[in-house]
């Protein structure tokens, strides 16, 4: 999904307790892997922030949220896969830890794909994904333009 169209949920899965293995049970999970389809204002509904965005394509206000969330919000561990069109330079790779608090920035093996990960306070996974999305809109000298890919949030 672009961080400026919204795309297709070609699987979402939130995981049962049956389906947990013990180290993820009483855990929470929300995934899903998008595509560059348009998607049914029922497959979307799940995937939309308090501030009308959807996660994939993230939302800034989610972002500013973070820093004034209240500690009795669940802390959610978040992972955001996406592509950019140029390569992001090692430097900024190592930065990310300066920009945002708790965050990682890395690139799997594949070029131009990146691991966006964090841990923040929200009240719901979508909530926390697309706050972490939202760092990157607010923080454009990281990546002009991506398309994310995959995303999941996982609370206790």
């Amino acid at each position: 999904m672009s961080a400026k169209e919204g795309g297709a949920i070609i699987a979402t899965r939130p995981v049962s307790p049956s389906e947990q293995p013990a180290r993820l049970s009483g855990r929470r999970v929300s995934e899903a892997k998008l595509g560059s389809r348009g998607q049914s204002a029922t497959d979307a509904a799940p995937w939309i922030c308090p501030h009308g965005s959807h996660a994939g394509n993230g939302c800034v206000a989610c972002y500013h949220a973070f820093s004034q969330a209240d500690p009795a919000l669940p802390t959610w561990t978040i992972a955001v896969w996406f592509t950019s069109e140029r390569p992001v330079p090692i430097r900024v790779l190592k930065d990310v830890r300066r920009h945002g608090d708790r965050f990682a920035l890395d690139q799997p093996s594949t070029p131009l794909v990146y691991l966006l990960s964090g841990q923040s306070r929200a009240a719901t996974g979508t909530e926390a994904i697309a706050g972490l999305v939202g760092f990157l809109l607010d923080n454009r000298n990281i990546v002009d333009a991506f398309t994310v890919t995959e995303i999941r949030a996982v609370t206790s």
